[in-house]
């Protein structure tokens, strides 16, 4: 595991220990995620999603201390939680909402939302036809690019990405990159992408690693 020195750090994980019945998945994890783009890399079952659930506030933490932007999760779950974009890939809890209206709800959670940015977003995805659809009528590939705009323009300090590039074309793949890449490594944002490995051409402020 690589992480920067800890007093550069947005977000501190110190001891994490996370089990399902049967199976530990994590024990005395310790991690510091700074500004940028961190890598969390691993194979089918070592918990990649479960940890960015984790770090999100959106399952129970056993043990462990999670710490972002000076703000402790055990302490203040509310405003821990304000900090944080994440939105499940596989969810239908946004399914009857076109695109617009999903970024209007997402507009109303997070105050820092740049509605600005929306427009060269929806066009560097190729979402500017799918505009007036209903979520469920997108492909897998273009509501994930839904989710990644919303993101991208949400302005909040934690933004949790589960396997980002999943069902994107090359286009909107390269647009992704690009857009990490442009997010400032001594900003005030920091992005945990979850992938089997390293993506190409991203550059990578941390990683992650567990295994196998």
């Amino acid at each position: 595991m690589s992480t920067p020195q800890p007093d550069a750090a947005l977000l501190h994980v110190s001891r994490l220990n996370f089990a399902y019945p049967g199976l530990e998945l994590f024990k005395d994890l310790s991690a510091s995620v700074p500004p940028g783009v961190t890598l969390v890399r691993g194979g089918d079952g070592r918990g990649k999603t479960t940890l960015l659930q984790l770090l999100g506030g959106l399952m129970p933490v056993r043990d462990g201390v999670l710490e972002l932007d000076g703000i402790r999760l055990d302490e203040d779950s509310e405003a821990y939680r304000r900090r944080v974009f994440y939105v499940d890939p596989r969810t239908e809890a946004y399914d009857q909402l076109s695109p617009p209206e999903f970024f209007r709800a997402m507009r109303e959670r997070f105050h820092g939302f740049d509605q600005t940015r929306l427009p060269a977003l929806t066009e560097g995805l190729s979402l500017t036809p799918h505009l007036e659809k209903k979520l469920f009528m997108l492909s897998t590939g273009s509501k994930r690019k839904v989710y990644l705009a919303a993101a991208f323009a949400a302005g909040a300090t934690l933004n949790l990405l589960d396997d980002p590039f999943a069902g994107l074309d090359r286009a909107s793949i390269n647009f992704v990159t690009a857009t990490l890449n442009a997010q400032p490594q001594n900003g005030r944002q920091a992005w945990v992408a979850a992938m089997y490995e390293a993506p190409p051409g991203v550059a990578l402020a941390a990683t992650i690693d567990l295994g196998d």
